[in-house]
């Protein structure tokens, strides 16, 4: 998926994020932030209303918050190595992790996977 309308830093992704009255935005916040700090390359925007994290503009993950959870997807997530099996999803690309304001988040895991994301597209960005 591309977005070419990406930039550095969205002052609509930032504003989504700081909502104060939302547990889970808050929740997906630090996966938000790792996702930016994968590369100087990585770009965002709101896309569908969430905020997405692109490779230029190559879309590779996304956070997202709804009424009893919380999400931090992949764009590419199916072709993820899952050791753990954190993937939810059944569609032909997308998977997402699946988070609860007051569950433990399993971290490790979850930072491999965000890397994981970046660098696979990376790697389909080079190859063409």
């Amino acid at each position: 998926m591309r977005f070419p309308t990406a930039v550095r830093r969205d002052p609509d992704v930032e504003a989504w994020l700081s909502e104060p009255h939302d547990e889970l935005r808050r929740l997906v916040r630090p996966w938000f932030e790792r996702m930016r700090a994968c590369g100087d390359d990585v770009r965002e925007l709101l896309a569908d209303g969430h905020p997405t994290a692109c490779v230029g503009d190559a879309a590779f993950g996304y956070v997202d918050a709804f009424r009893t959870h919380a999400n931090v997807g992949f764009f590419l997530g199916a072709a993820l190595d899952d050791p753990i099996g954190l993937l939810d999803g059944t569609g032909k690309r997308m998977r997402h992790v699946k988070l609860h304001w007051g569950r433990p988040v399993d971290e490790a895991p979850l930072t491999a996977l965000v890397t994981a994301a970046y660098d696979d597209i990376r790697r389909r960005l080079e190859e063409g």
